[in-house]
C-alpha cells in the first residue's frame, strides 16, 4: 500500500497562479465521470467552491483514497479554484464515517476550506443532492450549481489542478470479483482487462465487468474496452449476477414487461431524489405512459430523471426498470418542448426527503454485493503497456482533432489532440513513449 503523499514531492509547482488557460492547456476535465472541460466550468463565478467527495457509488473507493494519500495537491487545486470562481469559501463535502480523513484534511487545510460530513447514503455525489446538503439551496430543474451561486468539481480534477502536469493518468477503483479489489493509478488508454489483470485478475471463470459504478454503470463490450478520462471504476461479477443481467437487458425486454407488470405503486416516485428536491420528476407516471399512451409519448416527468437508477436497482418491488423508460422519453420530451415553466420560488423539497435516504449498507445488501470485499486501497504497480488507445472523444463536447500523424515519435504528456477551433472540448495527451497512428475515432500509441 501506498504511504501518505509518495509520488507528490518534485511534481507540482509550489506557489501556481491559477489560470485557466493552464487548465485547458493540461486537458483538465470533470474526473467524477462528467467529462465536461473544467476551464469552461470554471469561467463561471460563485461565492462557494464545492469539492464533491461524496463518492456514493457501492464499492467504489478512488475519492476517499486521493485525500488519504493526496491531500496537499488536491488542497492546493481547490484553493487555485476558488481564485478562479471568486468563492469566499470551500467545502470538502465527504462521507462522516471517513473520520480519519476528515481529521486530516481539517488539519491541512488553509483558511476559507471547511469539511461538510454527508451521510452514509444513495446518491450524495449527485450533484444536486450534494448541494442541497451542503447549503440548503435547490439547483432548479435543468439548472446548474451557478443558479445558486456555487461550483462544484471532483476530487481527482481538484488533485489534476494543483499537480500541474498534463492528464496522462486515470485514478479508478477495480472491485468486486477480483482477487485483490485496488484502487490503481493507470495510463489513460490501456485496456480494462490490462487493469483488472493488476487487480489478480477474476476470481470467476464467466463474468461481466461494468464501467463506472454499478448504479450508473456502463456494460463493457469486451476487455479491450480503453480507460478514459472518466473512467472511475472496474466493477468485475460474476456472469449471471442480477446487475449484469439488469444492465444488458434490451430496451423491448424492459418496454413489454414495464407495460404488463406496473402496478402504480408509486415506490419509484418516492424514492427519487431528485423529485424528493421538488423536481417535476415522476418515474410511474413514466410507466403509466407505457400501457397508455403511443410508445414514446412521455411527459415532462422524465425530463428531469438525472439516471441515478435508485427507481430501477432499489424501490421497485416488481425489478422494472424506469430509470431506461426516462431516459428513452428524454429526447421526445425534449422535442416537444415539454420543460418546467415555474421559478425556483416554487420549489419545495419533501418534507420526508431527509428519511427517505438509501443507506449504502441496505443497497450493498440489495444489489447483492455483500460477497465482495468492500475496500480499494491505493496501490502502486508498474503499468508497461505494448500500446495504449486514446479516444478522440473521452469528455463532454465535440471530439478533439489530432495534432500528430501517423508514424509520429511522442513522449509521456507530448499534446496528441486538441478541441477545433471554436468548439467544447479538451486537449488530449500522450500516456506512454512511443510511435502514433491516427485513426477516425481514437490515436493509437504503440510503445
Amino acid at each position: 500500500m501506498m504511504t501518505p503523499q509518495t509520488g507528490i514531492s518534485g511534481q507540482s509547482r509550489a506557489g501556481l497562479t491559477p489560470s485557466l488557460d493552464r487548465i485547458d492547456e493540461l486537458g483538465i476535465v470533470g474526473a467524477g465521470g462528467g467529462g465536461f472541460p473544467t476551464a469552461v466550468k470554471f469561467k463561471t463565478q460563485a461565492s462557494l467552491l464545492i469539492a464533491n467527495a461524496a463518492e456514493c457509488e457501492p464499492l467504489l473507493h478512488k475519492d476517499k483514497e486521493l485525500l488519504h494519500h493526496y491531500a496537499e495537491p488536491f488542497l492546493r487545486g481547490m484553493t487555485m479554484a476558488m481564485e478562479l470562481v471568486g468563492a469566499r469559501e470551500g467545502v470538502v463535502g465527504i462521507k462522516e464515517k471517513y473520520l480519519d480523513i476528515i481529521a486530516a484534511i481539517e488539519a491541512q487545510a488553509p483558511a476559507g476550506i471547511r469539511v461538510a460530513s454527508l451521510p452514509d447514503c444513495y446518491p450524495a455525489g449527485d450533484e444536486f443532492i450534494l448541494v442541497h446538503m451542503v447549503t440548503g439551496r435547490v439547483i432548479p430543474p435543468g439548472g446548474l450549481p451557478k443558479d445558486v451561486d456555487c461550483a462544484v468539481a471532483n476530487v481527482e480534477t481538484l488533485m489534476n489542478i494543483g499537480l500541474d502536469r498534463p492528464v496522462t493518468h486515470k485514478y479508478l477503483t477495480v472491485a468486486g470479483a477480483v482477487a485483490h479489489p485496488v484502487t490503481l493509478r493507470v495510463p489513460i488508454g490501456i485496456t480494462i482487462g490490462e487493469v483488472i489483470d493488476a487487480a489478480g485478475g477474476p476470481t470467476v471463470p464467466d463474468f461481466g465487468v461494468l464501467l463506472g459504478g454499478v448504479m450508473m454503470a456502463k456494460p463493457a463490450a469486451d476487455l479491450n474496452v480503453p480507460v478514459t478520462k472518466t473512467t472511475g471504476g472496474i466493477v468485475v461479477l460474476p456472469a449471471e449476477h442480477a446487475l449484469i443481467r439488469r444492465h444488458n437487458a434490451p430496451w423491448m425486454h424492459i418496454a413489454k414487461i414495464g407495460r404488463s407488470a406496473c402496478d402504480q405503486c408509486r415506490f419509484c416516485t418516492e424514492f427519487c431524489p431528485r423529485y424528493l428536491l421538488g423536481h417535476p420528476i415522476e418515474p410511474h407516471a413514466a410507466m403509466r405512459s407505457l400501457g397508455f399512451s403511443q410508445p414514446g409519448d412521455l411527459t415532462v416527468a422524465t425530463l428531469y430523471c438525472c439516471e441515478c437508477n435508485l427507481c430501477t436497482m432499489f424501490a421497485c418491488p416488481e425489478d422494472l426498470d424506469p430509470k431506461n423508460v426516462c431516459v428513452q422519453g428524454k429526447p421526445i420530451a425534449r422535442e416537444r418542448g415539454l420543460t418546467w415553466k415555474g421559478t425556483p420560488e416554487s420549489i419545495q423539497p419533501h418534507p420526508m426527503a431527509e428519511y427517505r435516504r438509501v443507506p449504502m449498507r441496505r443497497l450493498i445488501a440489495k444489489l447483492g454485493l455483500g460477497e465482495f470485499v468492500n475496500e480499494g486501497p491505493l496501490t502502486e504497480h508498474e503499468f508497461a503497456p505494448r500500446k495504449v488507445t486514446l479516444p478522440l472523444k473521452q469528455h463532454a463536447g465535440a471530439p478533439a482533432v489530432a495534432v500528430v500523424k501517423c508514424g509520429d515519435s511522442v513522449r509521456v504528456g507530448d499534446l496528441i489532440a486538441a478541441p477545433e477551433a471554436g468548439k467544447l472540448g479538451a486537449r488530449i495527451h500522450a500516456s506512454i513513449d512511443g510511435r502514433v497512428s491516427v485513426g477516425a475515432d481514437a490515436i493509437v500509441i504503440e510503445a
